[in-house]
């Protein structure tokens, strides 16, 4: 079990230095220890390997934080100016901030710190950086043209500032040393992180003193874990372990919902994909919800468009709904050349509409909803073989250009702005998640716009013409809209789900009395 052996391992430090331990001591054995499982691997200690795990465990913070609805917040940098011509962005770095190995941070080390993220594939590559640097307290940034949703990039994990004694000898990352409300005690990828609250935080001490994170990939894992009390969070949760968890009455189920969407990816190239009538007919095959009631039990979740109405920003009420019509599908195939053949399956110059779906396991629900879909798409004529392979295999097939169709749950707050990630599926030429095969002048153009436009009028005007686009033309094509679940002990208050997956929110709770 988990916590038999906690207390004794926390005092084991693998990739601290004798010096930063004898700063902090580990956790004190009559602590009680609040233990994390889900499905993320920690890659190692590079924040652009692992970034994200250390961010959700607070040990790593970023100039830039987000608040529930996806707003941009002081972070490491209390406040940020943009020049008139939005090259040039300062971020006054906050005062009295101490490092785990309790440094200071100053501009000089931030900025050093971004420097390095940058020289790494990453999101930085997004703006055309020409320079990162301190000025007078402040790290300045530099643009080789304007980049409006920038203050995303430095809100992302990878960008977690970190101290020099993070690095070894030849600049690697080899330990993380940040400013978090926890610093980490034990790391052993790719599987277990042990932290201890910081007792310099800069925000004040944490009330729960310790805790662990384990990356266990199957949800039948985590169920059991909570169940049993070998874990005190468990994340990501199938809906038959969220419907017995619900009866179990020393946990309780968090649901929220996210910027993620489960969509069909579709290869543009091939007939009857290759017109909008034909993916518009795909669209109009599926019954999102009754995916979403019968498979998911989340009912109004069937995605009517790309992002749910929690993306305020991104939602646009006034878009006719995505909706379902069987009939006219087959209809608009038939007007294509696709006319009823053996089996009713369509067929067009003697040739079945045959198509391979691929999807993945690491989704539980995405197996069971590509198979509902089989069964769908059959009734309007279309013979779908389903795959399920490794995530890996539908980037592999956009670039070797074998993919047809394929299912995966897309993640659009992956950098809290989803503009970000919009620009990188959506570009010219398509990309490994988003369209393939399929450009729109029209769309780049308004996208362009959207980067340099600095009126809130104009830019929520882009976004609506951005998201009327996606909505006529398909490339990708809504299928359910994502909940995260999580289930938590009741020995605890204070726990909720971030909306924006950057945090488990462990800073934010305390044992009960």
């Amino acid at each position: 079990m988990i916590r038999s052996a906690l207390v004794s391992r926390l005092a084991v430090p693998l990739l601290l230095g004798a010096s930063l331990l004898a700063a902090h001591p580990a956790a004190a054995a009559g602590d009680r220890v609040f233990d994390i499982v889900a499905p993320f691997e920690i890659g190692g200690a590079d924040p652009s390997l692992s970034g994200f795990i250390f961010q959700r465990m607070q040990v790593g913070e970023t100039l830039v934080e987000v608040d529930l609805e996806g707003k941009p917040q002081p972070g490491l940098a209390t406040a940020w100016t943009v020049s008139a011509d939005g090259l040039t962005w300062t971020l006054a770095i906050r005062d009295g901030v101490r490092f785990h190995d309790g440094t200071t941070l100053t501009a000089e080390l931030a900025a050093a710190s971004l420097n390095r993220a940058r020289a790494k594939p990453g999101v930085l590559e997004r703006a055309r950086i020409e320079s990162i640097a301190a000025e007078t307290g402040a790290v300045v940034i530099r643009l080789g043209e304007p980049f409006a949703p920038l203050w995303a990039l430095l809100a992302h994990y990878s960008t977690i500032v970190l101290a020099p004694s993070s690095l070894a000898a030849d600049g690697t990352v080899s330990q993380v040393v940040a400013t978090g409300p926890y610093r980490i005690t034990r790391l052993e990828a790719p599987q277990r992180l042990e932290v201890a609250a910081f007792e310099g935080y800069w925000g004040g001490k944490p009330a729960i003193e310790a805790a662990t994170y384990l990356a266990a990939g199957r949800g039948e894992t985590r169920t059991l874990m909570i169940e049993g009390g070998d874990a005190d969070l468990a994340f990501q949760l199938d809906p038959p372990s969220i419907a017995r968890l619900k009866r179990n009455g020393a946990v309780e189920v968090l649901k929220a919902p996210l910027p993620r969407v489960m969509q069909l990816k579709i290869n543009a190239a091939m007939p009857p994909f290759d017109s909008v009538e034909g993916r518009t007919a795909l669209s109009e095959a599926i019954q999102r919800e009754g995916l979403a009631a019968a498979l998911l039990r989340a009912p109004g979740t069937g995605a009517t468009q790309l992002f749910p109405p929690s993306v305020e920003a991104w939602h646009d009420p006034a878009l006719v709904p995505l909706a379902t019509d069987p009939e006219r599908a087959k209809a608009r195939l038939a007007a294509l050349g696709w006319v009823p053949g053996a089996g009713g399956i369509a067929e067009k110059d003697g040739k079945p509409l045959r198509v391979k779906l691929m999807t993945y396991a690491d989704r539980p629900e995405l197996p069971l909803i590509a198979t509902a879909l089989q069964d769908q798409f059959r009734q309007v004529g279309i013979d779908v073989e389903v795959s399920v392979a490794n995530a890996s295999s539908i980037p592999a097939g956009h670039q070797d250009g074998t993919l047809q169709l394929a299912l995966a749950a897309r993640n659009y707050s992956l950098v809290p702005d989803p503009f970000v990630t919009l620009l990188g599926d959506f570009r010219k030429g398509g990309s490994d998640w988003g369209s393939m095969n399929w450009d729109d002048p029209a769309f780049h153009r308004s996208m362009q716009a959207l980067l340099t436009a600095t009126d809130p009028g104009e830019q929520a005007r882009l976004r609506h013409e951005i998201a009327g686009i996606l909505q006529r033309d398909l490339p990708v094509i809504p299928v359910v809209w994502y909940e995260q679940t999580a289930a938590v002990t009741k020995a605890v208050e204070g726990a909720a789900i971030d909306p924006f997956e950057r945090s488990f929110g462990l800073a934010g709770m305390a044992w009960k009395p």
